[in-house]
């Protein structure tokens, strides 16, 4: 049988990697541009909630919640992506790995794909390690490493900031990551716990909807 050749199945993925880096940055910018216009749309918003003062007010009220819950949710995304790239770079530094500042930066803006970043980057280092010591030990001492670090931001860093910046329950967030999955792909891992904090937002404003926001509440 004829060897697998690594470099070129990295080469040959890697216009599937710039893709999803470049879906990551699309829906950081746009995330950028609704808060940049936030107190446009809250204006707009407030207007056309109807002449009362009271449905004025309550839509303001809505509006700055909606605007706060974005705000939380891009904190912990920064917050995790230092996380992830910092101690990245710091171990394959350690470890020998070359361009380790640049696996640091890969392995921080892949984090904030939940479950298929973290996996990607780990196929990712393996073959690099495997590439560049040419041992197998090596390649799974180096990917072992990358997922380390990422399970500690995946599992206990950033469901930590999360529930403590926002009030939804383990469960909405898990079937809402496999929900938005399944519809929009990466993308839709990336959106779908902001999606759920509007969600919760407005249910708690809205009296037929209370329902569902306590569904989703801890």
């Amino acid at each position: 049988d004829k060897p697998m050749d690594i470099q070129a199945y990295v080469i040959k993925s890697s216009p599937a990697a710039l893709i999803l880096i470049s879906q990551f940055f699309s829906v950081l910018l746009l995330v950028y541009f609704l808060l940049a216009v936030g107190s446009l749309y809250r204006r707009k918003v407030v207007r056309i909630s109807g002449p009362s003062f009271g449905r004025m007010r309550k839509a303001a009220r809505i509006m700055d919640d909606l605007h706060h819950q974005i705000r939380r949710f891009l904190f912990v995304m920064v917050i995790g992506a230092l996380f992830v790239g910092i101690l990245t770079w710091l171990a394959f530094l350690g470890l020998g790995v070359e361009q380790a500042a640049l696996w640091g930066v890969v392995a921080g803006i892949a984090s904030g794909v939940p479950y298929l970043g973290p996996f990607l980057v780990f196929i990712g280092t393996g073959m690099a390690g495997f590439i560049q010591f040419g041992a197998l030990d090596n390649a799974i001492i180096i990917a072992g490493t990358s997922l380390l670090i990422t399970s500690i931001q995946g599992n206990l860093l950033t469901p930590w900031l999360t529930s403590y910046i926002s009030s939804l329950n383990a469960v909405a967030i898990f079937i809402g990551l496999l929900f938005w999955g399944w519809l929009w792909g990466p993308i839709g891992l990336i959106v779908a716990t902001p999606i759920l904090m509007i969600t919760k937002s407005l249910c708690d404003h809205v009296v037929n909807l209370r329902a569902i926001g306590e569904l989703l509440g801890k």
